[in-house]
C-alpha cells in the first residue's frame, strides 16, 4: 500500500517534468533508452559469438539490431516520437480492422461498440499525424499519461 504512494507521487513528479520540460524530457529518455539499447546489443553480440547455444545467430542478429537502435536513440532526440507515432498509426488502424469486423457481428452491443472503436481509431491516427509533425506532443502526451496513472496509484489502489 505505501509502495503504492509513493510511486504515484514519483509519477506524478515524473508526468509534470515532462509536461514542463518536453525537449529535456525526450532527449533524456532518448538518450537513456538508446544506451540500454547499446548494452542490450554487446551483451547479445557477445553471447552470439562466445556461446554454446544453438541460437547463436539470433543472438548476433539481434545484437546488430539493437545496437543499430541504441545509436539512432542516442544520436536523434525525437525518434522516440517518431517511433511513439507510428505506434499511433498501427494501433489505430488495427482498431479500425477489428472495428471494422465487429459490424459484422449479430450483437447490437458488439455493434456499438465497434463503432465506439473506429471513432477512437481516428482519433489515434489524428494524434500520430500531429506527433510526427510535432515532436513535442509525444512528451506531454507521456507525461499527461504518468500523471494519470500516478493519482491512479496515489488515490485507488489503497
Amino acid at each position: 500500500m505505501e509502495n503504492n504512494k509513493i510511486m504515484g507521487i514519483l509519477s506524478i513528479i515524473l508526468g509534470l517534468i515532462f509536461i514542463i520540460c518536453p525537449v529535456f524530457s525526450i532527449a533524456f529518455a532518448s538518450t537513456a533508452l538508446g544506451l540500454s539499447f547499446l548494452l542490450l546489443g554487446v551483451f547479445s553480440l557477445i553471447a552470439g559469438i562466445f556461446g554454446n547455444t544453438g541460437m547463436r545467430a539470433l543472438s548476433i542478429i539481434a545484437g546488430i539490431l539493437a545496437i543499430i537502435m541504441g545509436f539512432i536513440l542516442t544520436t536523434n532526440i525525437f525518434a522516440i516520437p517518431i517511433i511513439i507515432s507510428f505506434q499511433f498509426y498501427i494501433m489505430g488502424f488495427l482498431m479500425i480492422i477489428i472495428g471494422i469486423a465487429g459490424l459484422f457481428s449479430g450483437d447490437q452491443v458488439a455493434k456499438a461498440l465497434s463503432v465506439l472503436m473506429i471513432i477512437l481509431a481516428i482519433m489515434m491516427i489524428v494524434i500520430g499525424a500531429l506527433t510526427i509533425n510535432n515532436p513535442i506532443i509525444a512528451p506531454i502526451l507521456i507525461g499527461i499519461s504518468l500523471i494519470v496513472e500516478g493519482a491512479n496509484l496515489f488515490i485507488l489502489k489503497v
